[in-house]
């Protein structure tokens, strides 16, 4: 409801720019024609970036995930990339196989199973660099959420970071859209550790795609500054993006919660950096990002944070019927001043990640993934990280429309 009498008013608004602020006696240049400027910082509708691919429909980061995407109207395909025992980069999110594939099930890899760290977190499984790139093209993906399709379970193989090249380029000529790329380097001072950087192989596919420009169509994401500093430091000319994490949200309260691994870069933590990923998100800390970087991809609870109700004394309330305390039990609050303040710093913002569920959606929005994204598309974002490619195109479509655009 909340978000009903919000569009209402936005509505409004949009109606008096376009009646007082297009005269030019008053804004010379704010608007083009009947057009409202948008409140991008480049004035450019948001793109739409398929996080991990179509992953809502399909297991992620498998090449089906990401030629769905494409189809269903992606700007951008993103992944993740670490590395096999022999060097390989491939797309998966995580550097343990056991939490997106079918590995557990190959009983010819049962004595892989190892405990280990990964960025100080003790975790046990399989993990990539104990594979060669032939053996990992053996393995399944598989649904990492168990509210989605678990039909193809198995079914598609992994990807290698030259074949998305290789398929993005098929598919923007295909297509008559330039489909751009937005790689991760994942995990790199563990890697790095290991004695599989991840930086120098990242250059070198993007220098042999013809790639290495600002106005190319890639973009480059770490959680780490020192991966993105390294790479500028190697002539890496693409969009770099800062990512900007935290562990989770106090839901009495709606401040976030951090607490490692997720409370600051691991390079940072392996320094012995004190500072939180929250100082990145200030004035200072903006201003710092873009000295190397050229946007950031914040977490969106930076930009609109959640805040459960509370019974008589004072614990969360359930107040959807999902049967488990989630998003859906919360209400959306005021959006902090992010985009704007990192717009002044002349960064663009790709806040991550939307999703249809409603487990994932905020009380107010009501159920409707809609609500969310034309909340976030109003207040300037650049672009959005989304599971549900289809969803995140119709909003701006809608968005677009109300604008005049």
């Amino acid at each position: 409801m909340l978000h009903n009498v919000l569009a209402h008013l936005y509505c409004f608004r949009n109606l008096f720019l376009a009646v007082v602020c297009c005269s030019p006696l008053l804004c010379a240049g704010c608007c083009t024609g009947n057009k409202l400027l948008l409140p991008t910082l480049n004035g450019t509708p948001p793109i739409v970036v398929a996080h991990r691919g179509a992953s809502g429909y399909l297991p992620e980061e498998t090449l089906e995930a990401y030629k769905k995407a494409i189809d269903l109207g992606a700007d951008v395909i993103e992944f993740d990339l670490i590395s096999t025992k022999d060097g390989v980069l491939i797309a998966r999110h995580d550097p343990n196989l056991g939490t997106s594939t079918d590995v557990a099930s190959h009983p010819e890899f049962a004595s892989r199973k190892k405990t280990t760290q990964v960025d100080g977190e003790i975790q046990t499984g399989w993990f990539a660099s104990d594979f060669t790139l032939a053996e990992i093209k053996t393995l399944g993906a598989i649904a990492t959420d168990s509210e989605r399709p678990q039909k193809y379970n198995g079914v598609y193989k992994l990807v290698t970071f030259q074949e998305l090249i290789d398929l993005a380029k098929i598919q923007s000529s295909a297509t008559g859209r330039t489909i751009a790329l937005y790689p991760e380097t994942k995990n790199p001072t563990y890697h790095r550790d290991l004695g599989l950087p991840l930086e120098d192989k990242v250059i070198d596919h993007i220098n042999k795609a013809g790639w290495n420009s600002k106005n190319a169509p890639v973009y480059v994401q770490s959680f780490e500054p020192g991966s993105l500093k390294y790479m500028k430091s190697k002539g890496l000319n693409t969009r770099l993006i800062q990512l900007i994490d935290a562990d989770n949200v106090d839901l009495k309260t709606g401040s976030l919660i951090f607490v490692a691994p997720l409370d600051k870069p691991y390079d940072w933590a392996n320094a012995g950096d004190t500072r939180l990923f929250s100082s990145m998100v200030t004035p200072a800390g903006l201003a710092e990002i873009k000295t190397y970087a050229d946007g950031i991809g914040p977490w969106k609870r930076y930009i609109i944070t959640l805040r459960s109700c509370l019974d008589a004394v004072g614990n969360l309330k359930e107040v959807s019927s999902t049967g488990a305390m989630n998003d859906s039990d919360s209400n959306s609050q005021p959006p902090t001043t992010l985009v704007d303040d990192a717009h002044k710093a002349g960064l663009f913002v790709h806040p991550y990640t939307f999703r249809n569920e409603q487990r994932r959606l905020a009380n107010d929005y009501e159920g409707d993934p809609f609500n969310e994204y034309l909340v976030f598309y109003r207040l300037g974002v650049d672009g959005v990280f989304s599971d549900f490619t289809d969803t995140a195109v119709t909003a701006r479509s809608m968005y677009l429309k109300e604008m005049g655009r």
